[in-house]
């Protein structure tokens, strides 16, 4: 478990992250983490859920229906 500290900047508050979760994430100052309730409490990651599902079901229709997305290409 890694525990975080959160401190004020400006008018709001910010969370600081160690250097292992950063690189153990694949981020970086800049870029956006997002946080969803989860069962128990709330999660943080890298990846929007909601565009990680969409491109699940693109990827689904696109094996489905190969062969007429091919011709349609031409």
């Amino acid at each position: 478990m890694i525990e975080l500290k959160l401190r004020q900047i400006g008018n709001s508050v910010g969370a600081v992250f160690p250097k292992e979760a950063l690189a153990a994430m694949n981020v970086q100052e800049g870029d956006t983490l997002y946080l969803t309730q989860a069962p128990g409490g709330f999660r943080v990651a890298a990846v929007n859920p909601d565009f990680a599902k969409a491109m699940e079901i693109a990827e689904e229709g696109m094996r489905q229906y190969r062969d007429a997305l091919s011709e349609l290409a031409k």
